[in-house]
C-alpha cells in the first residue's frame, strides 16, 4: 500500500469558499451561493455465467462486502439449459477510477465541489452536525472528521467530499445530505469508540486483507463459505445481538482498513474487493438474510466508492438467473466494476489485476504468509509466468555461476502434470533431485524445494503437460550463498 502522502495546506476555509474553480467561464455567469437558502434545502468486464449482489445501482461496496444468496428459482437443469443457449455478455466497459486530482475534473465538477465545501464549510461553522447531540459551546467552530480525515482541514477532505460527489452523481444537495447522515450515523454507531473494541478473531478467514492489486490497491478477500460450519454459523447469525456484533466486528475491520489508505489527491484510496462464493450459504438461512440485510443499508449509506473493483471468483450456476433478473436495474458504472469467474477460471482471471506472488496459495497463487514453512520467499519476490501448451513438456533452466544453494517453488495451476528436477554440472552428468512425478489436482498446491550447488552448472525444472488444455506455470527461485548460510 502506497505510503500516505504529506498533508498538503489549504487556504484558510474562507478563502477556499471565495476562491473560484480554475478556468472559470465569465463571472457573470458564476450564479450567487446563498448561504440560508443552500443549508436550508440541503437540510468490468463480465465474463462468465454470473450475476452481481443485489445493490443499490452506484454502491459495488454494499455488494461487495454482504453475504450473497441463491435464488430459489429456476431449477439447477432449467439454468444449466439456458447457459448453453445464452451467455452472460461480454460488451460492458471496464471501470476506469477517477482521479481525486483537482486539476484533473472539469469545470463542472470543480464548482460542484467548491459549493460542497461551502456548505459544508457553513454546516461547520454553525455546528449543524452536532444537532441533536451534547456539545461543546466553547469551541467556535465545530471539528468532525471522517475514517481520520477532519474536514476541510486540507487536500484529503477534497478526496472524502468527492466520493460523496461521486456516489450521488455530482448532485451537490443529495451529496450534502448523504454527508451529513453519515456524521450522524457515525456519531451514533460510535464508530471512533469501536476502533478500540476487541471483538475477537472468529472471523479472520471470513474477511482478511492480503496483497496488492498491480495498481496498489490493498486486496480484500471474503470467503462466504466458512459459514458452512455450522458452530461459527450460530455463534455469527443465530440472534440479534450476535448479529449486531458481527455488524460492529464488519464495520471496525472495514474503519481499520479504510484508514490505512492515502487519502491525498494523487494516493490509494480505494479497495479491490474478491469475494469467494464457493460453498456459499443458500436462501433457506433466515438469520443470514436479516444480517445481509442490514449490513447492505449500513454499508450503501454511509461507505461512498471506497471498491475500485469486485472480483467475484468460484461463481455458482445459480448466479446467472440471478444476473438475469437484476441487471436491468444496475447501472452501467455499477455493472462495470464487477467481474465474475467460475471455478475453473479463478486463478485466471485474479491474475490478470494481481500478480502470483501476491494471490493466496488457496486462489492459485504463490503468497503464504511468512512463517516456518515458507522462509525463503515473499509477497516481494516476483514469479515467473508460463504458458504450457497441451501434450508438450516445458523445462525451465537455471543457470547457476557461484558456489550456493538454490531454492525454489513452482506449481501448475490445476496440476494433472508430471514434475522434475535435476541438476546438470558443467562437466556433463546428471544429478536428480526429483524423479518424475504426478501431481493431480488435490496435491500441495505449491512445490518447494531446494539444492546445494558445489560446482557451475544448471538446474532443469521439468514439466510434462499431458492434457489437451493448456496450462499455467508459475515459479521462482533464489540464490543463497553458502556464506549466507547458518
Amino acid at each position: 500500500m502506497a505510503d500516505e502522502a504529506p498533508p498538503v495546506a489549504l487556504p484558510a476555509a474562507e478563502e477556499s469558499v471565495t476562491s473560484l474553480p480554475q478556468n472559470p467561464p465569465p463571472a457573470s455567469s458564476e450564479p450567487e451561493i446563498n448561504t440560508e437558502e443552500k443549508l436550508k434545502e440541503a437540510a468490468t468486464v463480465i465474463q462468465n455465467e454470473a450475476p452481481p449482489v443485489v445493490a443499490l445501482p452506484s454502491q459495488p461496496l454494499a455488494a461487495a462486502l454482504a453475504v450473497p444468496q441463491e435464488s430459489e428459482s429456476p431449477t439447477e437443469p432449467e439454468i444449466e439449459k439456458q447457459t448453453e443457449k445464452r451467455k452472460i455478455p461480454e460488451s460492458l466497459v471496464s471501470f476506469k477510477e477517477e482521479s481525486n486530482r483537482i486539476s484533473d475534473l472539469s469545470y463542472d465538477q470543480q464548482k460542484d465541489l467548491h459549493e460542497l465545501k461551502f456548505l459544508v464549510q457553513e454546516a461547520l461553522k454553525n455546528r449543524l452536525f452536532l444537532e441533536g447531540s451534547p456539545s461543546d459551546s466553547g469551541k467556535p467552530t465545530e471539528e468532525v472528521s471522517i475514517w481520520g480525515v477532519p474536514l476541510l482541514k486540507d487536500e484529503r477532505s477534497d478526496v472524502i467530499l468527492l466520493k460523496f460527489l461521486r456516489a450521488r452523481d455530482f448532485d451537490v444537495k443529495d451529496a450534502y445530505v448523504m454527508l451529513s447522515n453519515t456524521i450522524k450515523w457515525r456519531r451514533d454507531f460510535k464508530v471512533d469508540e469501536l476502533l478500540k473494541e476487541d471483538l475477537g478473531d472468529d472471523l479472520e478467514k471470513v474477511v482478511f486483507m492480503h496483497g496488492h492489486d498491480k495498481e496498489g490497491h490493498p486486496v480484500c478477500y471474503n470467503v462466504y463459505g466458512e459459514f458452512q460450519n455450522k458452530e461459527l454459523y450460530m455463534k455469527t447469525f443465530a440472534d440479534e445481538e450476535k448479529r449486531l456484533r458481527f455488524l460492529r466486528w464488519r464495520i471496525q475491520f472495514l474503519e481499520r482498513s479504510i484508514r490505512k489508505l492515502d487519502f491525498g489527491p494523487g494516493g490509494i484510496n480505494t479497495i479491490f474487493q474478491v469475494s469467494d462464493l464457493k460453498n456459499s450459504p443458500g436462501p433457506g438461512k433466515k438469520e443470514l438474510r436479516i444480517a445481509t440485510k442490514q449490513a447492505l443499508q449500513v454499508l450503501q449509506d454511509n461507505y461512498p466508492e471506497f471498491v475500485t473493483k469486485q472480483v467475484f471468483i468460484n461463481v455458482p450456476w445459480w448466479y446467472l438467473a440471478f444476473y438475469t433478473m437484476i441487471s436491468p436495474f444496475l447501472t452501467q458504472r455499477t455493472k462495470s466494476k464487477f467481474v465474475f469467474a467460475g471455478p475453473t477460471r479463478t486463478a485466471e482471471t485474479l491474475f490478470k489485476y494481481i500478480l502470483p506472488e501476491q494471490v493466496p496459495t488457496q486462489y492459485g497463487g504463490l503468497s503464504v504468509d511468512l512463517c516456518e514453512c515458507n522462509p525463503d520467499f515473499s509477497m516481494d519476490d516476483p514469479v515467473t509466468e508460463i504458458i504450457l501448451k497441451p501434450t508438450t513438456k516445458q523445462t525451465v533452466e537455471i543457470t547457476v555461476n557461484e558456489k550456493c544453494t538454490l531454492v525454489w517453488e513452482l506449481r501448475v495451476v490445476g496440476w494433472e502434470v508430471s514434475y522434475s528436477a535435476e541438476f546438470v554440472p558443467q562437466r556433463g552428468y546428471t544429478v536428480l533431485i526429483q524423479k518424475s512425478k504426478k501431481m493431480a489436482t488435490n496435491d500441495v498446491p505449491v512445490v518447494s524445494d531446494s539444492f546445494s550447488i558445489f560446482e557451475l552448472g544448471k538446474i532443469l525444472l521439468t514439466i510434462d503437460n499431458p492434457t489437451s488444455k493448456k496450462k499455467k506455470l508459475l515459479y521462482r527461485f533464489k540464490v543463497v550463498p553458502f556464506a549466507d548460510q547458518s
